[in-house]
This record gives C-alpha cells, structure tokens and sequence, in this order.
C-alpha cells in the first residue's frame, strides 16, 4: 500500500501533499519563459515548504538575478556556497556575476584570493578566474580612487543656504542641483531645513523625494502645517504612489470620468498638487471618500457651478463633517503652500 504524503503545517495553516512541487514546477516553467517577477513568488513560496530543494534555490537566484533583484541574489547565492548545495564552481560563476553587478569589487577579489590560496581551483578554470581577478583589482582601485576624490570633494563642499534664501525658485534650483551630487554632506543642513517651520512644504517634499532616491536611511523630523513627524526617507512610499492618493484618485474616477471628464481631470490636478504638498503626511480625515467629495466640491465651486454637499456626500458614502474638514485642508494648501512657479 502506498505510504501518505505527510500534511505539512505552517503557522497553523495546512499545506496540501505535493503543493510544493507544483510551487516548483509552475515557477521554473515561468523562469523559462522569462517572466521572472511571475516566477519570484512562486519559487519563494515552494522553498518555504522545500527548504532545501536545490532546483528551487538555483531557480529562485537566476529568477533574482534576472529580475534585478541583485542583492537578494547575492544572499541567496552566498548561503548555497556555505551549504554546499550545486556544483561548487558553478556556483562561485553566479556569485561572482552576481557581485559583478553589484560593484562589488572588493569581495570578488577576497573570494577568487581565497580559491588561489587553498589551490581548489581546477586547471581548466584557472585562467578564468585569473582573469576575473585581474579585472576586479583594476575596478577595486579605480573605486577607492574615486572613493578618495569623492571624500575631498565632500570636505570642500559649500553650504546650500536654502534657509537664508527667499526665492522659492531659487530654492528650487539649488535642490535640483543636489540630483545628480551625492547629498549626504549636505544631510545636516537638510535636516535642519526638513524641521524648520519656515521651510517651505514643497521644497520640503523635492528634498525628501532626492533624499529617498539616494537611499538615505537616517532618521529624520519633518515639519508641515505645524505637524512634526519622524521619517526615514528610504522607507517612504513614492510620491506619486502614496495610497490614499490612489484611493482618491479611484474614487474620483469611478465617480466623474464617464460622467464629466473636465471636471475629473480638474479634480485630478488638485489631488495630486495636494497629496504633493502634503508629503510624506496622512491628513486627517482618514476617509478617502471625504477627500474624494471634498475635491469633487471644491473643483465644482471653482468651475461656478452649484455644488450639492449632502447628495455628494450621499454619491461618495461620505460624512459631511469630514468632507468640511477636507476641505478646508485643501484650501489652505491652495493658497499658501504651493509655490508661484
């Protein structure tokens, strides 16, 4: 009599027999058919049950891999070195490529170093993995090189003055300028002018966006609106992504699009010159159907138009308290936070 799969349990939660190997087989069925970002999830969620699976380990590496997904790739690739799990020099290959497209210089040189010196290498590789030393070396130097020019140019850096400067524009430039330097020596003045209550909110937030760019991982306070809140930049959804936004931004298409597409796209201005300014905030009411009908009011009485605030707040399942509280919020930062530009 054939002997039952034993129920795997995780969490409480029951897995059925052979629910792994269908993870398996459908992940490395889309890994080559190259949807990778289709073939991650599957994979990941296989080797959670199969821990030790080498097919779905190498699967899930080449799918990070070739996803972009480098420095997961990397993790992945080093843990199957020290298990052992592949063939060796096949494995070292992707590691090293793997490191190659981190710019990881200096660890390739330390791991073929350490192949040399406990001579494992074959014959038949040796001039391979010579010839990707030598390579890794010339880049490792021209990086501390670069390394070091970059530490004298840092210490030699001007201050940006962004609070003794009136001119938003002005401001504007000077953060635009910021784009393609590497900001970290400036992070204390920037920090300063982040909680300074004279900042202005949309400076504020071309800052804070450059400052999540760069992946800046450091604390930070941030004043809007006599708000402070503590952010860490890197962490921080993208601007145009923030998900209240996006609710907004539903509701107000399933809502005006078919039916009056001027004022939609008016309302969409809005919301986003709104959600810009406020960044990285949660403005109260937490409701996105307030906001929604508070936009759809304001774009209404801004057009001349007469603006029903019960039947719109009927139309979004909103309070009319909240849309009010909205509302007013919206207005504000029409009038005073947007700069003239």
């Amino acid at each position: 009599m054939k002997k039952r799969e034993q129920v795997k349990r995780k969490d409480n939660i029951i897995y059925f027999p052979g629910l792994e190997k269908r993870l398996t087989d459908k992940g490395l069925e889309s890994l080559e058919k190259k949807k990778f970002h289709e073939a991650i999830p599957l994979l990941e969620e296989a080797r959670e049950l199969d821990p030790d699976n080498e097919n779905i380990i190498i699967g899930l590496v080449l799918a990070y891999f070739e996803a972009g997904a480098f420095k997961k790739a990397k993790v992945l690739a080093n843990e199957m070195l020290l298990k052992g799990i592949g063939d060796y020099f096949q494995m070292v290959d992707l590691y090293l490529t793997v490191l190659i497209q981190l710019h990881e210089y200096r660890e390739i040189v330390t791991t073929i170093e350490a192949l040399f010196d406990e001579k494992e290498i074959p014959p038949e590789k040796h001039d391979h993995f010579l010839t990707i030393l030598q390579f890794s070396r010339r880049m490792a130097e021209g990086r501390q090189q670069q390394d070091k020019e970059q530490e004298q140019e840092d210490s030699e850096v001007s201050a940006l003055n962004l609070l003794e400067i009136d001119d938003i524009n002005e401001q504007m430039m000077i953060v635009a300028n910021l784009a393609d330097k590497n900001i970290r020596p400036y992070l204390d003045e920037i920090t300063n002018y982040l909680k300074f209550e004279a900042g202005h909110p949309f400076i504020k937030t071309l800052v804070l966006n450059l400052l999540k760019e760069q992946e800046i991982d450091r604390e930070l306070i941030v004043e809007k609106f006599a708000i402070e809140k503590k952010v860490i930049p890197i962490k921080l959804p993208e601007v145009r992504e923030q998900p209240k936004m996006l609710a907004v931004k539903a509701l107000l298409a399933e809502h005006l699009e078919s039916n009056n597409p001027g004022l939609y796209e008016n309302a969409l201005s809005i919301v986003e010159r709104t959600f810009l300014i406020s960044y990285p905030f949660e403005l109260e009411p937490n409701s996105a159907e307030a906001w929604a009908a508070a936009f759809d009011v304001l774009v209404q009485e801004y057009l001349g138009m007469n603006a029903e605030i019960s039947k719109i707040a009927r139309n979004y399942g909103a309070e009319p308290v909240e849309i009010e509280n909205a509302r007013v919020q919206i207005e504000t930062i029409e009038k005073n936070s947007y700069p003239n530009i």
